[in-house]
């Protein structure tokens, strides 16, 4: 996976569940912790999803990410992309 003009890439900076709801929220966010992609995820469909350490998302796709975690999302972006491989199975 690579950025390119279409696509940015992004890094799982945080998952947690819902145990009532057995849903899973997948964030993914830029090594600048400005924009993030949130998933949600059924339990049953998260046992057939890979989910890999990054993924390319298009621009249009991305949503700003609050003062208050950009710092945190920066920093877990960066130490992803520094310590695994964006295909890998997280």
């Amino acid at each position: 996976m690579t950025e390119s003009e279409e696509t940015v890439q992004c890094w799982l900076v945080e998952r947690s569940s819902f145990g009532d709801e057995r849903m899973v929220t997948l964030v993914y966010a830029t090594t600048d912790g400005e924009r993030q992609l949130t998933k949600q995820l059924s339990t049953n469909l998260l046992m057939r999803t890979a989910v890999t350490a990054a993924r390319d998302v298009e621009p249009e796709r991305l949503e700003p990410v609050d003062d208050d975690r950009r710092e945190r999302y920066a920093t877990e972006a960066q130490r992803m992309a520094d310590t695994r491989d964006p295909d890998e199975e997280v």
